[in-house]
C-alpha cells in the first residue's frame, strides 16, 4: 500500500512539470506572435515606399497653376514636370529589377529613398524650372525602388496564402497614393505656399526611410546565387507564358485607367457642367473601389485558384467599360456606378499578378516586378497619347471603346493560354 504523504509531493511535482510546460508554450506563441506582427509591419513599411510614388506624381498636380506663376514659363515645360516623373519612374523599374536580385533588398530600397529625399529637397530649393525638371526627374529615381523592392520582400517573406493577403496590402497601399495625393497636395497648397508640398515630401520620405533602416532586414536567400547582369534576364521574363501574359494584362488596365483619368473630366463638363469638386468626387469613386478591390483581391487568393480570379476580373472588366460606354450619356449616377465597377474589378486582379509573378519567378522576382512595372507604366503613358489621337477622330466613344476591345482580346487571350497549360498539366 502507498502511504498518503507521498501523493502531494506527487501532485506537486506533475503540477511544477506542467506549469513548466505551459510557460514554455505561452513563450513559444508569445514569440511567434511577436515575428508575425514584425512580418505584418515590414509589409506596411514597404508598401508605403510604394506608395511614395504615385503619391508624389499626384500630390504635385494641384500646385501646377503657382508653380507656372513662380517660374514664369510655359504650360509645356510645367506640364513636362509631370511626364519627366512618369518616363523615369517607368525606367528605372529594368534598372532597380536586377539590381535588387544582385544587391540585395534592404541596400537599394534604403538607397533609393536616401537619393529621394535629398532630390525632394532640390525641388524645394529650384529656382529655375530647368532644376526643378532635373529633381523631379531625380525623385523618379530614386523612389522608383519602393514597387519593386516592395513586392519582392513580400515574396521572401511569405508563401500560400499569406502571400496573396500580403500582396493585397501592397497594392492596396499603392492604389492610395493617387487618391491621397491630390486630396494632401491641394490642403497643403490651400493653407501655406506651394513650396510646402516638397517639404511634405522630405517629411514623409523621411519617416518611411528610418521605418525601413530601423525594421527592415536582408531578406534576399541565402541560397540565391547573385549572377552578372544580363539582357536576357528581361526576355526570359516575357518568354514564360505566365510572364508575359501578366505584362500584357498589366499594361492595358493602366493604359485604359490613365484614359480614364484623362479623358472623363470632359464628359463630366460638357455633359453634366460638373465643377472641379464634384468632378473630384466622381474620380474619388472610381479610386477608392480600386483601394477595396485590391484589399479583397488578395483575401480571394486564399479561397480562388489565382487563374480564375484573373479571368473573371478580366471579364468582368470589359462588361463594365461597355457599361459605362451605354451609361456615360445617360445618367450621371449610372457613370458612377460603371467608373466604380471599372475600379473595383481592376483592383481585384492586381495583388493576383504580383502573386503570381513572384510564384513563378523564384530565382529573380525583382527582374520579373521590375519588367512587370516598366510596362504598366508604359501603359500610362500610351494611353493618354494614342487616346488623344482617338479622341480627336471619334470622341470617347472611340477611345473607350477601343480601351474594352484590347481588354476583351487580353482576356481571351489569358483563357486560352490557361487551357493550353491545363492541357499540358494533364498530360
Amino acid at each position: 500500500m502507498i502511504p498518503s504523504f507521498h501523493l502531494p509531493f506527487a501532485n506537486s511535482h506533475f503540477i511544477s512539470i506542467s506549469e513548466k510546460s505551459e510557460s514554455i508554450m505561452i513563450h513559444m506563441y508569445k514569440q511567434r506572435k511577436g515575428k508575425e506582427m514584425k512580418r505584418q509591419l515590414v509589409v506596411y513599411l514597404v508598401s508605403l515606399a510604394a506608395f511614395l510614388g504615385p503619391f508624389t506624381q499626384t500630390i504635385y498636380t494641384p500646385i501646377l497653376p503657382e508653380v507656372r506663376e513662380a517660374f514664369a514659363t510655359s504650360s509645356f515645360l510645367i506640364n513636362l514636370t509631370i511626364s519627366i516623373f512618369t518616363f523615369f519612374l517607368a525606367m528605372m523599374q529594368i534598372v532597380y529589377g536586377p539590381l535588387t536580385d544582385r544587391k540585395g533588398r534592404r541596400t537599394v530600397l534604403l538607397g533609393g529613398i536616401v537619393i529621394y529625399i535629398a532630390a525632394s529637397l532640390g525641388c524645394f530649393f529650384s529656382t529655375s524650372i530647368y532644376a526643378l525638371l532635373f529633381f523631379r526627374a531625380l525623385q523618379a529615381v530614386g523612389i522608383a525602388a519602393g514597387s519593386v523592392v516592395a513586392a519582392t520582400v513580400i515574396g521572401d517573406l511569405f508563401t500560400g496564402k499569406e502571400r496573396g493577403r500580403a500582396m493585397g496590402t501592397f497594392q492596396m497601399m499603392v492604389s492610395l497614393g493617387p487618391v491621397v495625393g491630390p486630396i494632401v497636395g491641394g490642403f497643403l497648397a490651400e493653407h501655406f505656399p506651394f513650396r510646402t508640398v516638397f517639404l511634405a515630401l522630405v517629411a514623409v520620405g523621411g519617416l518611411v526611410g528610418a521605418g525601413n533602416f530601423l525594421l527592415l532586414k536582408e531578406t534576399k536567400p541565402e541560397t540565391a546565387v547573385s549572377s552578372p547582369f544580363r539582357l536576357s534576364d528581361f526576355a526570359s521574363v516575357l518568354r514564360r507564358r505566365a510572364g508575359s501574359s501578366i505584362v500584357l494584362l498589366g499594361f492595358v488596365q493602366y493604359y485604359s485607367l490613365y484614359n480614364f483619368l484623362v479623358f472623363l473630366p470632359s464628359i463630366l463638363t460638357d455633359r453634366y457642367g460638373l465643377s472641379a469638386q464634384e468632378k473630384g468626387t466622381v474620380y474619388l469613386a472610381m479610386s477608392s473601389m480600386i483601394v477595396i478591390g485590391s484589399f479583397l483581391g488578395g483575401r480571394l487568393q486564399g479561397r480562388f485558384p489565382e487563374r480564375r480570379i484573373l479571368l473573371a476580373a478580366s471579364y468582368l472588366t470589359v462588361l463594365s467599360i461597355f457599361f459605362f460606354l451605354i451609361a456615360a450619356q445617360r445618367s450621371l449616377s449610372l457613370l458612377v456606378l460603371a467608373i466604380a465597377l471599372f475600379g473595383l474589378f481592376l483592383g481585384l486582379s492586381l495583388p493576383v499578378q504580383t502573386t503570381v509573378l513572384t510564384n513563378v519567378f523564384q530565382a529573380n522576382r525583382s527582374t520579373a516586378i521590375g519588367v512587370y512595372n516598366f510596362f504598366r507604366y508604359m501603359g500610362m503613358a500610351f494611353g493618354p497619347m494614342i487616346g488623344s489621337a482617338l479622341f480627336a477622330a471619334g470622341g470617347y466613344h472611340l477611345v473607350y471603346g477601343m480601351d474594352d476591345l484590347l481588354f476583351f482580346a487580353c482576356a481571351l487571350l489569358l483563357t486560352v493560354r490557361v487551357a493550353r497549360t491545363r492541357r499540358q498539366s494533364a498530360v
